[in-house]
């Protein structure tokens, strides 16, 4: 499965109708014409389902992760995450599996899967090849992803009303994102595969204890309600590593909801440190389609 392709089964966000490619981006049959950027991803996300002037994450915070990612401090979260994922494409039955990163920011996640199978060796006869699509609500997130590979499709899109056919893919990952399970379950083949990656009660509890000084252990997590899903495993990836610079530390923390609570003192602490131990605490969970 080394050969890998962008998905094209696109569906335009106005109609549903498929759309097809033209010199200047995608259109339907009614008409409706989006434009390719020129790094190479395409907007689907009408404005009547933006929910803010500019949704998603800001460039700011774009930048952070893929400095903080790039620096390898969550590759085994990375490491896990392909594995599974390249598991259970070589498993599907398809003459062409599709996968499906949803919610995929700056595109880190997708790479480290693209170089996973590429390292994977030499294609086996009769092997089928991959469709890829990488999707986030965040135009800021796509200009980088874009420039990634070109073995991916690229979208703006939203989870919530994802432009593509029912049964469309083999594997969708939602990785610290927002699952539509709804959705997820009308784009997914029945025997299609969903990971989802979320924190655990411990993750970045050193970096939490900075942000909030009166910390107090956390209440055990609510199981979220699957929709149309059951959990067939779950794999918890827990780890330490040592953040070794100041201006990692602020891109961590500009990568979690804490940035927007943090107070000026402990901004002024976390500015202080030169290095910090953190724990990674996440679990993956595999889900498939109830019957």
């Amino acid at each position: 499965m080394d050969t890998l392709q962008p998905f094209h089964a696109l569906c335009c966000p106005l109609d549903q109708q498929p759309l097809l490619a033209n010199e200047q981006g995608w259109s339907c049959p009614q008409g409706h014409q989006f434009d390719r950027a020129k790094q190479g991803y395409v907007h689907l996300l009408p404005v009547q389902r933006k929910r803010s002037r500019d949704p998603g994450d800001s460039k700011d915070m774009v930048q952070a992760r893929k400095r903080f990612l790039e620096a390898g401090y969550y590759q085994p979260v990375a490491s896990t995450l392909a594995q599974l994922v390249h598991q259970h494409l070589k498993q599907a039955e398809q003459d062409q599996p599709a996968y499906l990163d949803a919610g995929c920011g700056e595109g880190y996640y997708l790479q480290q899967f693209i170089e996973h199978t590429q390292n994977q060796g030499t294609r086996e006869a009769g092997e089928a090849s991959c469709t890829l699509l990488g999707l986030d609500i965040s135009k800021w997130a796509m200009q980088v992803a874009a420039r990634r590979s070109r073995q991916v499709q690229w979208v703006v899109a939203s989870n919530a009303a994802l432009p593509a056919p029912a049964n469309s893919f083999d594997v969708i990952s939602s990785v610290f994102g927002f699952p539509m399970y709804e959705e997820f379950a009308r784009v997914l083949k029945p025997h299609g595969l969903l990971l989802v990656i979320e924190p655990g009660p411990e993750h970045l509890h050193e970096l939490r204890q900075i942000i909030y000084p009166e910390l107090t252990e956390q209440e055990a997590q609510k199981e979220p309600n699957r929709g149309p899903f059951t959990v067939a495993s779950t794999t918890p990836i827990r780890f330490q590593c040592l953040v070794q610079s100041t201006e990692h530390i602020l891109d961590l923390l500009a990568m979690t909801p804490h940035v927007h609570r943090i107070t000026p003192e402990a901004h002024a602490r976390l500015s202080g440190l030169s290095e910090l131990q953190i724990t990674v605490d996440m679990r993956c969970q595999l889900l498939t389609l109830t019957e």
